[in-house]
């Protein structure tokens, strides 16, 4: 049984959950889709297996280990939220199986670059990034902007993900932030 939820105010028709998004934001994290759970449950990186909001307070983004419910708040620390694909949710096999305008989905998510600047965008995993980018991308700092922000591509924290996570890149991030934004990430 799945419980429907009607999209709030804020967003966008046919979005699954809405953008966590502001001016003066230090870092957006861009996944590829919602899973499954965080569908579900209609919050960001919900699915106990994922490492995200762990890997966020233990590289110091956050104070503490937040819940998946608790994404909005997020913005308290200069962090939003997005998705390249905000009108499906599942696996990547599923979400890239040609299904989805890409084209579409990678202009929409420049316009909100464009449109909000934040100092970083960070796609949270190499599959995603690639299909931003259009090619392979290694972590790390890219040589890519949109407008004034740089890109960053991290490791997946997703379970299936797990035996090639790397917190390395997720720390270097928190360090590039810190040296960028006056001391605070």
């Amino acid at each position: 049984m799945h419980m429907h939820q009607l999209p709030t105010d804020d967003a966008i028709a046919g979005e699954l959950i809405p953008d966590v998004l502001s001016v003066g934001l230090n870092l957006v994290f861009c996944g590829s889709a919602l899973g499954d759970v965080s569908w579900r449950q209609r919050a960001y990186y919900a699915n106990p297996g994922n490492r995200f909001w762990q890997t966020l307070a233990e590289v110091g983004l956050t104070p503490r280990r937040l819940a998946a419910e608790e994404y909005p708040r997020l913005l308290e620390w200069g962090i939003g939220l997005t998705d390249l694909i905000k009108t499906d949710h599942g696996q990547d096999a599923h979400i890239f199986d040609g299904h989805v305008d890409l084209d579409e989905a990678r202009r929409l998510l420049t316009e909100k670059v464009l449109r909000w600047q934040p100092h970083v965008l960070a796609f949270t995993s190499r599959t995603v990034a690639a299909r931003f980018l259009g090619r392979r991308a290694l972590t790390g700092l890219q040589p890519d902007h949109i407008g004034t922000t740089v890109l960053w591509v991290l490791p997946s924290t997703s379970g299936l993900a797990r035996r090639f996570f790397d917190i390395g890149p997720w720390q270097d991030l928190a360090l590039f932030l810190k040296d960028t934004r006056g001391g605070t990430p």
